[in-house]
């Protein structure tokens, strides 16, 4: 696996409302790794995921590929990020291959109309890879909770952008769903593409990803494999939980059990 980084950030800060929310948080952060950012309510999940794309101003600084964030223009950043917020939601009764091209705009593909063989291609392949080709030309506004995340993840994939900031993609899906889900964007890391995902769900932070990061209070107070940044020092200490633990089929499971 490559050393190199293709994210970093050093000594970032976020003020909002005349309020300390992000305090000094560095990180570097590779290529081929689907990274969990986790921690409590309020610890400052979002907008950390926020600053590193560009999308709340912050203090400290945040490179990409090697160069300056602040550097890069708007157009540049979209190209360098696909970004699925919270919720995900589409009001606009388009059909769903249409929203999916929405993710080639970065790349000059404005209209889903007249796409070009190269955004075409990549809407095919965000499509096929999120299983949504069976309903390319239902609208999205028909569709179950289930099939709008996935075609909102589609949309995340056709920017075939080298970081993908996901924030809570799984939250109010199905068991099901949230593995697939999961299973899709750990198939994007492996083919090369850092993956960052905020989740409240532990379990799939323990078994998906390679990198965790809590944060609590605004700060990284652990970073490293699940079984390390989940330990039970840090259950106790931020979760306020003890944890069950096992291996099965090779993979890590760390289950909240109780509270403490």
């Amino acid at each position: 696996m490559s050393d190199f980084a293709l994210l970093t950030a050093a000594n970032l800060g976020v003020t909002l409302a005349g309020r300390a929310v992000l305090h000094d948080v560095s990180l570097s952060l590779q290529p081929k790794h689907l990274v969990a950012l986790v921690g409590p309510n309020g610890a400052g999940k979002t907008t950390l995921l926020r600053a590193l794309a560009g999308l709340q101003a912050s203090t400290g600084t945040i490179q990409v590929g090697g160069e300056a964030l602040s550097a890069l223009s708007l157009r540049e950043r979209a190209k360098r990020f696909g970004y699925l917020p919270q919720g995900h939601v589409v009001h606009w009764p388009l059909d769903v291959k249409d929203v999916v091209a929405l993710g080639r705009y970065p790349h000059g593909g404005t209209d889903p109309a007249r796409l070009s063989a190269t955004d075409e291609a990549a809407v095919q392949r965000a499509m096929q890879a999120t299983e949504v080709m069976p309903f390319a030309a239902r609208r999205v506004t028909e569709l179950s909770g289930g099939e709008r995340s996935r075609v909102a993840l589609a949309r995340v994939l056709a920017v075939e952008a080298p970081i993908v900031l996901a924030d809570e993609p799984t939250a109010s899906l199905d068991p099901r769903y949230q593995l697939d889900v999961m299973k899709n964007l750990r198939k994007v890391a492996d083919d090369g593409v850092l993956v960052i995902v905020v989740t409240h769900d532990l379990g799939l932070a323990a078994r998906f990803a390679d990198t965790v990061l809590v944060m609590s209070d605004g700060r990284l107070v652990a970073h490293g494999a699940p079984s390390k940044a989940l330990s039970d020092t840090i259950m106790a200490d931020v979760f306020r939980i003890s944890a069950y633990r096992a291996d099965y089929r090779s993979e890590t499971v760390i289950l909240p059990w109780s509270g403490i």
